[in-house]
């Protein structure tokens, strides 16, 4: 069986408070894109539990691969004995704020429940994700969505715009917890846009950025060019970083833009030409 996970932006990142339980409390609106990592699996039929393959020697192999917990939690949940074989194939960049690894895990989740044909309702896979990660039950419902509580709390919403986007991420990742522990403390940057920008009846703002810039000023440098390129209505971090999107004006030549940015940026930034799903 091959699945292909997708990436997700967040359009919007509200950050409302601390929790009791150590997390932040979260309004954000997700939308998947079409850049997308391969999945394989297969069942072993031997009885030799979770095999787990990638091509991406930075991606972690043992229990902490989201990829293996959530094969792990299935197998438990349904009380037989683990046996499949997986391959993954990256395409999503690791520590990007795509969401990457938690698209992987839902996959997995919802690979694995139609390969041995359990037939758990979606709920019961979402709630399956939530233990894995914050991001995982998102994935799990394949739609656009708004999401609350630590990101767990999934209302699928219909989102009628195709835009097209340019990503952006440098060599370096942003580790997520370092940004929502910075977030309270943290200050702005003079003359970098941290307030809503509005495109077609939409409004992108992310709380993060206030933090994550702070400590990695490049990606408000990064920003702030975007937002003065003609081919770009909209200059955002998704998540936490450090992966910044850009909202391109209709027409506009992406791969142009991505040219310019190595250019004048950095040549060894990642670019990718995508679309919201």
């Amino acid at each position: 069986m091959q699945l292909s996970p997708p990436a997700k932006i967040n359009l919007s990142l509200r950050i409302v408070d601390r929790r009791a339980d150590g997390f932040h409390e979260i309004e954000t609106f997700i939308a998947p894109i079409a850049l997308a990592d391969q999945l394989t699996l297969e069942k072993n039929g031997a009885g030799e539990g979770i095999q787990f393959q990638c091509d991406d020697s930075s991606v972690p192999s043992g229990e902490e691969n989201l990829v293996v917990r959530a094969a792990r939690a299935f197998f438990e949940n349904i009380q037989v004995p683990a046996d499949v074989r997986i391959e993954l194939k990256k395409r999503i960049p690791h520590g990007a704020g795509l969401g990457g690894g938690s698209s992987d895990a839902a996959s997995t989740l919802m690979g694995l429940n139609e390969l041995f044909k359990t037939n758990l309702p979606r709920e019961a896979l979402a709630e399956l994700g939530e233990n894995i990660g914050s991001d995982v039950p998102v994935f799990i419902f394949q739609s656009a969505a708004l999401c609350r509580g630590r990101g767990e709390l999934v209302s699928p919403q219909h989102f009628p715009d195709r835009f097209s986007l340019l990503l952006l991420k440098p060599e370096f990742g942003v580790p997520t917890a370092g940004a929502y522990s910075r977030w309270r403390e943290s200050r702005e940057i003079p003359g970098i846009l941290y307030g809503p920008q509005e495109f077609r009846g939409h409004r992108f703002y992310n709380d993060l950025e206030r933090p994550v810039f702070e400590k990695f000023v490049f990606l408000a440098e990064m920003k702030h060019w975007l937002l003065q390129q003609a081919e770009v209505a909209v200059a955002l971090l998704s998540g936490s970083g450090s992966t910044l999107f850009a909202l391109l004006q209709e027409n506009a030549d992406g791969s142009a833009l991505a040219k310019r940015a190595r250019q004048e940026l950095d040549p060894k930034l990642w670019c990718c030409e995508t679309k919201i799903l």
